[in-house]
């Protein structure tokens, strides 16, 4: 049931982080944050990035094999790595309808996917 905590865990995580990232961009397309001074736009990605890191260490407590988790370093890493683009791309449809992907990007996707599959070979 840790493996399924870790994953679950780590997909909350990244939406936390990808709003951090990304969101104030969106804010500032629809005027919201336009004439914020950088300082508060940092501090605002920083209030929401507290709840990814609230999510990211319990994830990588929890999943670690030296604390009973199923999970490697490298393979937390790399599992991490790919929901990261996973939910960016859901993310990114959502939020910014104009952007859009092309087959190099999902041929990417695969190829890090391809990643995660190599790391979990014995």
């Amino acid at each position: 049931m840790s493996g399924v905590y870790t994953i679950l865990l780590l997909i909350l995580s990244n939406v936390f982080m990808t709003l951090a990232w990304y969101g104030h961009l969106r804010l500032q397309q629809t005027g919201v944050s336009s004439h914020w001074p950088l300082i508060v736009v940092v501090l605002f990605s920083w209030a929401i990035a507290f709840f990814e890191y609230c999510c990211q260490v319990p994830a990588n407590r929890i999943g670690f094999v030296d604390n009973g988790g199923p999970y490697s370093l490298v393979q937390l890493k790399v599992i991490q790595e790919a929901i990261s683009l996973i939910v960016f791309v859901l993310v990114a449809r959502i939020l910014f309808t104009d952007q859009s992907l092309g087959w190099n990007h999902f041929l990417a996707f695969v190829l890090i996917i391809g990643a995660v599959y190599l790391v979990f070979m014995k």
